[in-house]
């Protein structure tokens, strides 16, 4: 079993930064990738950013390209999206999922964070 525990998160005001942390624990030594989601009110959940958990390769959704950097601590099993030149359209609650397969569905997820953008 794999356990997500997620940090961070809160209110900004649109242009600011703000940092997610999520700390993986349990069979960590087969992961295979690490990935952040976010779903806003009234809308369904949608990818943001994936990080491979050996390559450390990334991937971004084209709405946070150049905006957010996902990342990995290896010595601390811990995956941080860092958000940088926040919109009003990035609110809504983020979570981050593991998988341990090369199969697309992610069967561990955080508990999720709230971020809200104010304008």
């Amino acid at each position: 079993q794999v356990q997500l525990v997620q940090s961070g998160g809160g209110l900004v005001q649109a242009g600011d930064s703000l940092r997610l942390s999520c700390a993986v624990s349990g069979r960590t030594f087969n992961m295979y990738m690490m990935a952040w989601f976010r779903q806003a009110p009234g809308k369904e959940r949608e990818f943001v950013a994936r990080i491979n958990w050996n390559t450390d390769y990334a991937y971004y959704s084209d709405p946070v390209k150049g905006r957010f950097t996902i990342s990995r601590d290896s010595a601390k099993n811990t995956v941080y999206l860092q958000m940088n030149s926040l919109k009003a359209e990035d609110t809504g609650v983020y979570y981050c999922a593991g998988r341990q397969s090369v199969l697309p569905e992610y069967p561990y997820w955080g508990q999720g964070a709230q971020v809200t953008v104010s304008s």
